[in-house]
C-alpha cells in the first residue's frame, strides 16, 4: 500500500551487468495556490499571494506557516478560517480588522520548491523583520542531545524512508525529544508546515523553548523563518550560507551546521550549547 503523497512509476535500472525493470515509489509534487480573503465584512476581496510547488498534505499548516513567516499575519487567530477551494487551491480568510498591504504581497506570487527567496520580486522583499528576540543563553542543549537529533529525525520520516525525496523540519525540546515534524519536497515548505502546525495546535509565541532541525542546508530563508517564530536555535544537517549566519547573529539565534554523527559546527551564539 502506498503512503500518502507518493506514487508508483515504472523505471529501468541500468548497471554494467544489464537492465532491471521495476517499480519505483516517488514523492508527489504539485502546485498549491495560497489565496487570502481580506477586507471589511461588507467588502471582502480575494488575492493570490503565493504559488508553491509542494508535497500534498498538511496544506493548512503550510498556508498558516507561510502567512506568518512572511509577516502577513502575526497570530494564528488573525486567520478566521482555512479551506480548500480545490485540490491545489487553499483560501485563508483573514480577520476583517487586519490591515493588508496588497502592494507588498505582489512580491510573493511564485516560489519554487528549491528556493523561496529567488521567487521574490526584489531584494527589498527578502528581509522580514521579527518582533521576537530570543532570551540570551536560553534554553540550553547538551552536545550529546544534539548528536542524537538527526537519527531521531530520520526515524520519524516515514515518507522519506520510502522515497528518499523529501526534506524535513522538526521541533525538538530542550531534552532533545521530538515535538513536531513535517515533510515536504521543498525545505522552506517543510519549515512553514512545522511552524504552522505549532500555531494551529495552540503553541504560544514566540517558540522560545524549541530547537528547529532541518534535513538539508540552512539558507537565509530558513533562518529568517525561524527568527520570525522566535526560535532560539536552528540546526542543519548540511551547510549554512553566509547570509544565514549573518541573520542568526543579528537575530540572537544559535545556528548549528554540518550536524552529522558526533560532530557539528556552531556559527552563532554558542552559549546555548553545553
Amino acid at each position: 500500500m502506498l503512503l500518502p503523497a507518493t506514487t508508483a512509476v515504472q523505471t529501468h535500472t541500468l548497471t554494467p551487468g544489464g537492465t532491471d525493470a521495476h517499480t519505483d515509489i516517488l514523492v508527489v509534487e504539485e502546485p498549491l495556490e495560497i489565496r487570502i480573503g481580506y477586507g471589511s465584512a461588507t467588502r471582502r476581496r480575494q488575492m493570490s499571494v503565493a504559488v508553491t510547488m509542494r508535497t500534498p498534505g498538511d496544506d493548512e499548516d503550510l498556508a498558516l506557516g507561510f502567512l506568518f513567516t512572511e509577516g502577513i499575519v502575526q497570530r494564528a487567530d488573525q486567520v478566521a478560517s482555512l479551506r480548500a477551494l480545490s485540490d491545489n487551491t487553499l483560501l485563508a480568510d483573514l480577520d476583517p480588522s487586519l490591515p493588508v498591504d496588497t502592494e507588498r504581497l505582489t512580491r510573493h506570487l511564485f516560489t519554487a520548491s528549491s528556493c523561496g527567496v529567488c521567487g521574490k520580486a526584489s531584494l527589498d522583499a527578502v528581509q522580514t523583520v521579527s518582533c521576537y528576540y530570543p532570551t540570551r543563553g536560553y534554553p540550553q542543549w547538551s552536545r550529546a542531545a544534539i548528536f542524537q537529533l538527526p537519527e531521531r529525525l530520520r526515524h520519524a520520516q516515514a515518507t522519506f524512508e520510502v522515497t528518499g525525496g523529501l526534506h524535513a523540519s522538526a521541533l525538538f525540546d530542550a531534552e532533545g525529544q521530538l515535538v513536531l515534524l513535517r515533510e515536504d519536497i521543498g525545505r522552506h515548505n517543510a519549515t512553514d508546515k512545522v511552524i504552522g502546525a505549532a500555531l494551529r495546535r495552540g503553541e504560544a509565541l514566540p517558540l522560545r523553548h524549541y530547537l528547529l532541525l532541518v534535513s538539508g542546508r540552512a539558507g537565509f530563508e530558513l533562518a529568517q523563518k525561524a527568527a520570525m517564530a522566535g526560535i532560539p536555535c536552528l540546526a542543519a544537517v548540511g551547510a549554512p550560507s553566509h547570509l544565514a549566519v549573518e541573520m542568526a547573529r543579528g537575530a540572537g539565534m544559535t545556528l548549528v551546521g554540518f550536524l552529522r554523527g558526533e560532530r557539528f559546527n556552531v556559527y552563532s551564539h554558542p552559549e546555548r550549547i553545553l
